[in-house]
Order: C-alpha cells, then sequence, then structure tokens
C-alpha cells in the first residue's frame, strides 16, 4: 500500500460508494472503504469521523455557497446573492463530471432512512450557512432566513432535475446545474407573486 497519494477524501467517498451499491450501507465497515481506497482506518478517521459522513464531504458546499454569496455585487438583493452562489454550484461543484457520482450517490442515500436524515440535516446547515452569510452582507435576518430558504427550495429542485438526467443519452433535462437553478428561481418567484 502506498504511503501517500492525492484526494485521501475523493478515493475514501468512492470506495465507500461503490461498497455502499454492492453490500449496503449497514453491510459495510470502515476497514473495508479504507481497504478498498487503499488507504488505513486511521486515514479514513483523519477525513470523516464515522461511514455516514464519507458521503456528506467535509463543508465543501457549505464553503462555495458562502462565498459565493459573499462575492455576489454589492447591490445584488438577498435573493439575487444566493442565485449567484447557486451559479458557483453550478460551475464549481455540480459539473458533469460529478454527474455520475451524485446520482449514485442519491441512489444510495434514497435506499437507507439513516443517510437520508443525514441530508435532510445538511440541507438545514445549509439553510443557515446561507442564512449567516446574508445576514453579514448587512440583510436583516429574517429577510436573510427566507432567502436562504427558498434559496435551499431552489436548490433542491435544481438537484434533482439534475441528477435524474442522464449526461450520456440526454435523457431527462439534458441540462446543466447551473440554468435549472435559474429557471427554479424563476419559478419560485413566479409562485411567490401569485401568491399574493
Amino acid at each position: 500500500m502506498a504511503r501517500w497519494q492525492p484526494d485521501a477524501p475523493g478515493r475514501l467517498a468512492a470506495a465507500a460508494l461503490d461498497l455502499f451499491e454492492e453490500h449496503g450501507y449497514e453491510n459495510t465497515t470502515v476497514i473495508e472503504i479504507a481497504e478498498r481506497a487503499g488507504l488505513t482506518k486511521s486515514t479514513f478517521f483523519r477525513y470523516f469521523p464515522d461511514k455516514r459522513e464519507v458521503l456528506f464531504g467535509r463543508g465543501a458546499l457549505t464553503g462555495l455557497l458562502v462565498e459565493g454569496i459573499a462575492s455576489a455585487p454589492p447591490e445584488a438583493g438577498p435573493l439575487d446573492a444566493v442565485a449567484h452562489a447557486l451559479d458557483t454550484l453550478g460551475r464549481t461543484f455540480f459539473t458533469a463530471g460529478r454527474h455520475e457520482f451524485s446520482a449514485r450517490r442519491q441512489a444510495v442515500l434514497n435506499a437507507n432512512t439513516e443517510l437520508l436524515e443525514r441530508e435532510a440535516l445538511k440541507r438545514t446547515e445549509l439553510t443557515t450557512a446561507m442564512t449567516e452569510a446574508l445576514t453579514r452582507r448587512g440583510t436583516p435576518p429574517p429577510t436573510a432566513r427566507m432567502a436562504a430558504k427558498l434559496g435551499t427550495l431552489v436548490w433542491e429542485i435544481a438537484y434533482d432535475q439534475w441528477i435524474d438526467t442522464d449526461m450520456d443519452t440526454g435523457t431527462g433535462t439534458g441540462e446543466d446545474f447551473g440554468p435549472l437553478t435559474r429557471r427554479a428561481l424563476t419559478a419560485v418567484r413566479a409562485t411567490a407573486a401569485a401568491a399574493q
């Protein structure tokens, strides 16, 4: 076993996903994940506290959303700042290269209640992070919270459409994540306006 190879977290996530698909989440151990990735158990725990967390990254998504909100043009309103952050995710995180992994990951999550609960918690954490980022931009807390919750809804709609796309055959929407978020945001705004 090599002493050091790049992207240990990515290798561990890929190994875990393969094993979860092959044997089920419950029947897979941390040791098996580490061995499949060509790493040690201690290396696994250097990056993740348990096997559940291996599919949830280490805050990369949250960091990108916060940075995207912070880098939005100063004149952008709260929802436009969130839209800017979601565009950032589309360009840097939810790329064509991550599509297959993301779709497989979602199938594993859908098959396990514990993982779905963790996904729900992650979305709550994303909403909180967006709320705090908007507040730092000077958005009043109630408005920041509302914009962040709407942003999470937009993210969920776009993500569900994006993972349902087969990038090889073009079935599904066939669109990149960014355009899907913009269309979902337009629909959310239209629904809000119609409800008044």
